[in-house]
């Protein structure tokens, strides 16, 4: 029941926020499960850690802060649905941070955290994201970047 109400709640942020998906020209990029991880980037170019934060504080884009909390004393009302992101990077390795972003629900399926790169399979999927991600792969790769630096 959890996981629907906070679905339903996501879905209605994202409608009258205006959020937009990832551009759905750039298609998904292949990528490999191994364990509980993803080890191989989903792009060629490095995340950048500073457009990471951006996209984790910014409550048009990944609208994390809407159910974690972490280190962002100049942000208010940040969530408690979810783990905070604090010492993110000292939890989980990239590859594991990676999986998280991409498709938390492979390692736990009552997650309420959206699939950030994944279109297939989904549920109450609001019109503009039918067949689209929320991120681009240079956005997974930038949030996992900015992760990987909270080591608490």
């Amino acid at each position: 029941m959890r996981a629907i109400l906070a679905a339903t709640a996501l879905t209605a942020v994202v409608a009258v926020a205006g959020i937009r998906p990832a551009d759905a020209d750039e298609g998904l990029r292949p990528h490999s499960i191994v364990g509980d991880a993803i080890p191989a980037p989903l792009t060629d170019q490095a995340g950048d850690a500073a457009r990471g934060r951006a996209i984790v504080v910014n409550r048009q884009v990944g609208l994390c802060l809407l159910c974690h909390s972490g280190p962002f004393p100049e942000e208010r009302f940040q969530g408690t649905l979810a783990p905070s992101m604090a010492g993110a990077g000292s939890r989980w390795s990239v590859a594991q941070l990676r999986l998280r972003i991409v498709d938390a629900g492979r390692l736990n399926p009552d997650t309420i955290m959206p699939p950030y790169y994944r279109t297939a399979n989904l549920q109450r999927v609001a019109k503009a994201f039918v067949d689209k991600p929320i991120f681009s792969a240079q956005q997974v790769e930038d949030v996992i970047a900015f992760l990987a630096t909270l080591k608490d």
